[in-house]
């Protein structure tokens, strides 16, 4: 039944925690209607099963039936599922676990959270389901084309000490990356610029003239003909933010689908990860008061 104190009133179920939909404070008809309106990815005969079954529920833990009359205002609990799903055969590896954090190591092409055509094969779910962690939670989060250390917290209380670490900047992010080289462009080097989305495409960020809202440390760290090995320390977490530095300065990183250009591969094919690694976090536990060092066990290839 409804806790205030949880309001997430449907249990974690292998793995994935229960989606909500607040409903606006005017409407008519059913219950059935405004789900099947709102959320069409579902088809009508199939939220009529999920409702019958149980797996719908209000905020007070009550069953949701098909006909009860539209309630402005009520917030609705259902458990989100996909008719299919790719499989990914990459596997994520827990390098630390205590009391209050994980920290994982996401293999390339994994989501962290559950979005788009991906659920089950999410790096939250998978721990959810594994560890038996119902409360766990990304404290940032990386793309799905990225791989590297994800920090995630166990439970709710202490939750926010962690997530001020990246709120005020107390935590130190250092990324490797693959690039071209070229002499002409200096490093060590500062990038700082403004990005927003992008008009014709809200996937992908862009540079734009005003004031700057990112900032990237960039040094080199060895380099072979053509290409680099790059440490990127990103001061600021906007999104995409490595990604379109480099490309900013005509230095794109290997393998990466959207910049300067889309270039997504096909479903299934893995054949040519972005060469982005997320490689260390450090920062002094809010909690403990420990010094904190955590590296990826991955690297990538130069050659």
């Amino acid at each position: 039944m409804h806790n205030p104190h949880h309001p997430h009133v449907l249990p974690v179920r292998d793995g994935v925690s229960p989606s909500c939909v607040v409903l606006p404070t005017h409407g008519r008809g059913s219950m059935l209607d405004f789900l099947a309106q709102r959320l069409p990815v579902v088809a009508r005969d199939e939220w009529c099963q999920r409702m019958w079954a149980g797996d719908v529920v209000d905020e007070r833990g009550e069953p949701v039936a098909p006909e009860r009359p539209f309630e402005g205002g009520l917030r609705l609990y259902y458990y989100r599922s996909l008719p299919a799903e790719p499989m990914l055969p990459f596997c994520e590896v827990v390098l630390y676990q205590d009391e209050h954090l994980v920290v994982a190591d996401k293999p390339h092409f994994m989501p962290v959270t559950p979005s788009g055509r991906y659920l089950h094969n999410t790096l939250l779910v998978r721990l959810k389901r594994q560890l038996g962690l119902p409360e766990l939670s990304p404290l940032h989060r990386i793309d799905r084309d990225t791989a590297g250390l994800v920090m995630l917290s166990v439970q709710q209380r202490t939750r926010g000490a962690y997530q001020a670490l990246f709120r005020d900047r107390q935590i130190t992010k250092h990324y490797d990356a693959i690039a071209p080289w070229r002499a002409d462009v200096v490093f060590p080097r500062e990038h700082v610029s403004r990005l927003e989305e992008s008009p014709q495409q809200f996937f992908r960020m862009q540079e734009v003239p005003g004031e700057p809202n990112s900032h990237t440390r960039m040094q080199v760290l060895e380099v072979a003909g053509s290409w680099a090995r790059y440490r990127l320390s990103p001061v600021t977490g906007k999104r995409h933010q490595l990604r379109v530095h480099m490309a900013a300065l005509g230095l794109p990183l290997r393998n990466d689908p959207f910049y300067p250009v889309v270039n997504d591969p096909p479903e299934g094919d893995y054949s040519r990860p972005l060469q982005l690694l997320a490689r260390s976090l450090e920062f002094v536990d809010p909690i403990t008061g420990d010094s904190r060092v955590f590296e990826s066990r991955q690297s990538l290839c130069l050659l």
